[in-house]
C-alpha cells in the first residue's frame, strides 16, 4: 500500500470505544503489535499497569505525517502480539510481532493511515525440515519461520498481509511463503477490547482469521518440492491465525520532537 491512504469509516470490527482520553482508540483489526507477550502480562495493580505501558511502548518507528494534517488529531499506534499460526500441516506460536502506524483525519476529512514499521524474530518449526529430526542431524535440519511485512495494512478494517521466510542451513535465503503473492489476512474480533490503563492508554484485544489461503513456498532450491509436501502447501483452506494483542498510542503533539 502507499504510504498514505484514505478509507471509508471503520467497519464494525474496528468500531471505537468512547472514552474520555485524547483521541482514545478502541480495538482495531490489527492495531498495535509489539514486544514480547510477557511485557504485557496482566498487572496486579493499576500502578504496575502504567509501568508496563511506559516500558513497553516504543514510539521510535512513528512515521512522518502527511502534509496539512493536525498533529493533535493524529495518533501513532503501537501494538504487540504473539500470534498462533496454523498453515497447512504446521502449527507454531510465532515470536512476538510489533507494528507501528499512524492514523487520523486527512485535510479533506477522510480517514488516513501511514505505515510505520514491523519487527519480529524467527520461530522454530517443530520437527525441522523433515518433520522428525533426530540425533546429530537435528541441528543441520532445523527449520524456522520468520514473518515479514507483506506490503498491505488497513488498520480500519483489520486487513494486512505477511510473507513468511523459511530459514534453515539447508535452504537458500530466498525461500519464502508468499514471495510473489503475500498471505492476506482479514482479522475478525473474537471479543470486546479491554482497557487495562487509560493513562497511559493500554488496550487488549483478540482477533482471528480462519479464511485465508497460503501459497506454496518458492525459491527454496532443490528442497522446494519436499519442503512444500512436508508443510502441506499450498493450503487453500484449513488455516488459522489467532491474534491476542495489546496496543497503546500517543497523539503526535505528545511525541518528542525529532
Amino acid at each position: 500500500m502507499s504510504n498514505t491512504t484514505a478509507h471509508q469509516p471503520r467497519l464494525p470490527f474496528a468500531s471505537r470505544a468512547v472514552v474520555s482520553v485524547a483521541g482514545a482508540a478502541a480495538l482495531i483489526g490489527l492495531a498495535g503489535v509489539y514486544t514480547p507477550s510477557s511485557a504485557y502480562a496482566e498487572p496486579t495493580a493499576p500502578a504496575d499497569t502504567a509501568a508496563v505501558a511506559r516500558s513497553a511502548a516504543d514510539f521510535s518507528d512513528c512515521p512522518a505525517l502527511p502534509a496539512g494534517v493536525d498533529p493533535a488529531r493524529w495518533r501513532c499506534e503501537v501494538h504487540t502480539a504473539a500470534p498462533r499460526l496454523t498453515v497447512g500441516k504446521v502449527t507454531v506460536d510465532l515470536a512476538p510481532i510489533t507494528m507501528t502506524h499512524a492514523e487520523g483525519p486527512l485535510p479533506d476529512g477522510a480517514n488516513g493511515q501511514v505505515w510505520g514499521a514491523m519487527h519480529s524474530a524467527p520461530t522454530a518449526v517443530p520437527g525441522g525440515v523433515p518433520g522428525t529430526p533426530v540425533g546429530e542431524r537435528a541441528r543441520r535440519l532445523r527449520l524456522a519461520i520468520h514473518p515479514e511485512y507483506g506490503g498491505r495494512s488497513d488498520f480500519y478494517t483489520g486487513q494486512f498481509s505477511l510473507r513468511f521466510r523459511l530459514m534453515s542451513p539447508r535452504l537458500p535465503q530466498s525461500c519464502i511463503i508468499g514471495a510473489d503473492a503475500p498471505v492476506a489476512f482479514q482479522l475478525k474480533r473474537s471479543g470486546p477490547s479491554q482497557w487495562i490503563s487509560t493513562n497511559p492508554p493500554l488496550i487488549k484485544f483478540s482477533a482471528y482469521d480462519d479464511t485465508f489461503a497460503v501459497p506454496a513456498a518458492e525459491d527454496c532450491g532443490p528442497m522446494t518440492g519436499p519442503l512444500n509436501r512436508r508443510l502441506g502447501l499450498p493450503a487453500p483452506s484449513g488455516n488459522l491465525m489467532t491474534y491476542d494483542a495489546t496496543y497503546t498510542f500517543r497523539t503526535y503533539d505528545q511525541l518528542p520532537t525529532r
